[in-house]
């Protein structure tokens, strides 16, 4: 007997709708990247106000042929949400004109909170190429699908790659940037009384640094591996300490971790927690942890930040780490001897928690 529910048409072409928005959905970020090569946001930016599709052709350095290319490839990116046009008018031969978004002015070469790097990392064969191999990795008995592709842990390939760390620390840096300002901004009550504060892989510093200058009078240390933080120069109230997360972290009135725990299962991420537990002061003292890291699933967020984090927590299985649903984190705060928390929802597809004795 032949077991298949009928579908009515609508459905089928629903059906069918869905598996090519997956299947195409790819071309958004092929476009993007074409447009940063190319030069355009710069392009739109220094223009100092929306340009026509004329000028902004004359302005690419593309050949001849491609010039019809462009408005096609315009279209989907303002579909997307990293263009606006403005339509135009016939009557008076007045051209459509493109300007900036918020999510195009981040990747300008001059914004400080540059997304590019991010963006580009996502690109590098070696980190996309896992992708490919979902299913080889699940039929396998390997942690994870880097490992069954390049015969080593991410972390090792990193080590190893001078590109591979210097990719890697160039997105940690942008994230840390942009992450910084609004923590430094929006979170300001998070490190009143505060009087010292160590940020537990806090890389060269940029999140360390950021945090210091807005609150002067906190002593803040940027704790990370010998190596990683090696020749980097402190400030009054700024030091760099080398060392193991999982063997010790000086101890402090309050720790951060800013996106590590996601870089480890639940086995790591309590060692590494407990860790901390010993390193902050009391309750009483204002001893607390801050995490910055997402909830997988909250109910808060709109579908396409959920969409986000689902596929960021899928990258994460086939690479080093995962992420956590509130349930999740609640489970390792309470193992590692953690007694409540509060979040505060102020980092779009982040949350940062505050972590108490």
């Amino acid at each position: 007997m032949d077991s298949r529910v009928e579908m009515s048409s609508t459905e089928l072409l629903q059906a069918q709708a869905l598996i090519w928005n997956l299947s195409f959905n790819y071309m958004k970020s092929m476009s993007l990247k074409c447009a940063i090569e190319l030069g355009i946001p710069d392009i739109i930016h220094n223009h100092g106000q929306p340009i026509s599709l004329s000028k902004l052709i004359e302005s690419l350095p593309i050949h001849p042929s491609k010039t019809h290319c462009i408005c096609r490839l315009m279209r989907l990116l303002v579909h997307s949400g990293f263009f606006t046009k403005q339509k135009g008018d016939h009557q008076t031969q007045q051209e459509e004109k493109y300007s900036l978004t918020p999510a195009s002015r981040l990747l300008l070469k001059d914004e400080p909170c540059r997304l590019a790097p991010i963006f580009f990392t996502q690109f590098e064969q070696e980190f996309r190429q896992t992708s490919l191999f979902i299913s080889t990795w699940l039929r396998s008995s390997d942690d994870t699908a880097f490992e069954t592709i390049h015969g080593m842990t991410f972390w090792d390939f990193v080590a190893q790659n001078p590109r591979a760390q210097q990719v890697f620390n160039g997105e940690m840096v942008t994230d840390s940037k942009l992450t910084a300002e609004i923590v430094v901004k929006d979170c300001k009550k998070v490190f009143e009384g505060l009087k010292s504060l160590v940020d537990v892989g806090g890389g060269t510093g940029t999140m360390g640094k950021a945090i210091a200058k807005a609150f002067p009078y906190m002593k803040c240390t940027v704790f990370d591996l010998p190596h990683v933080v090696a020749n980097l120069q402190g400030t009054e109230n700024l030091n760099f300490i080398g060392g193991n997360m999982f063997e010790g972290i000086p101890p402090a009135n309050a720790l951060m971790l800013k996106w590590i725990l996601h870089d480890w299962n639940d086995e790591e991420a309590v060692a590494i927690l407990k860790r901390c537990r010993e390193a902050i002061s009391s309750k009483d003292e204002g001893g607390k942890l801050i995490v910055i890291e997402v909830i997988a699933e909250d109910p808060k967020m709109d579908k396409q930040s959920t969409e986000t984090q689902l596929c960021l927590d899928v990258m994460m299985m086939t690479a080093y780490g995962k992420e956590r649903s509130l349930m999740e984190w609640e489970k390792l705060f309470f193992a590692a001897g953690f007694g409540h928390y509060e979040i505060t929802y102020v980092l779009g597809l982040r949350s940062l928690i505050e972590v108490y004795p």
